[in-house]
């Protein structure tokens, strides 16, 4: 049986880009040899093509825009992702949303560029309507509880066992427990409730020791 996924966000932490940024993901990599869990780093796009080169495990996008490549001053495709190196990427995240509209459109995009799409929601209903538009991977995260050390799986599981009901009664598409994951027992209980993994940031970011953090919370899967 396969390990569950653990998604790692870098997020734009003063010490998490540069080469803070490749000796997280080499913890990641690293611990995902050692435990079989499947690791996967959230990167800012300035980093992408160093990390990807560094590690084995697949890198992706903290976010990517709707455009197909054109003349568009400031704006990041799915293409130039996947050039840099991602295998996919973060969208719709608490501290980047977008309407259901973007949504639908960016996985589009992703899909025909070719990389994986990661969608958050910040509860049921969202995930709902998100599945609709047949991303890779949907993340519950109430946004209140991002950041918080307060696990969502401990706080209200419901959310966690009712959007794996409600995505899984559209599609077939692995559902991730975000917000507040600290903890191995976190990740146990996320497992336990349905969640085919989590999604981290500052837990790992901050760890004075990230390789260890990651090994410990890996212990229980």
């Amino acid at each position: 049986m396969a390990k569950p996924f653990c998604v790692l966000n870098l997020k734009a932490y003063p010490n998490s880009f540069g080469a803070r940024a490749i000796e997280l993901a080499r913890a990641a990599d690293e611990a995902a040899g050692d435990t079989g869990v499947r690791m996967i780093v959230c990167a800012q796009a300035v980093d992408l093509r160093a990390i990807a080169a560094a590690v084995s495990i697949p890198v992706f996008a903290q976010h990517v825009d709707d455009r197909k490549p054109g003349a568009f001053t400031g704006s990041f495709t799915a293409e130039a992702a996947r050039d840099a190196g991602a295998k996919g990427t973060l969208l719709n995240h608490s501290e980047k949303r977008l309407s259901l509209e973007a949504v639908s459109l960016t996985v589009a995009r992703c899909r025909e560029a070719g990389i994986l799409a990661l969608c958050c929601a910040p509860g049921v209903e969202e995930s709902k309507r998100i599945a609709a538009f047949r991303p890779d991977f949907i993340a519950v995260e109430p946004p209140e509880l991002i950041g918080s050390g307060i696990s969502v799986s401990t706080a209200n599981p419901g959310i966690v066992s009712g959007s794996v009901e409600a995505v899984h009664s559209v599609a077939n598409i692995p559902v991730l427990c975000g917000a507040g994951i600290s903890s191995a027992t976190d990740f146990a209980k996320a497992v336990e409730l349905g969640a085919e993994g989590v999604l981290l940031a500052s837990a790992f970011v901050n760890s004075k020791d990230p390789a260890g953090f990651l090994a410990e919370l890996a212990s229980r899967v």
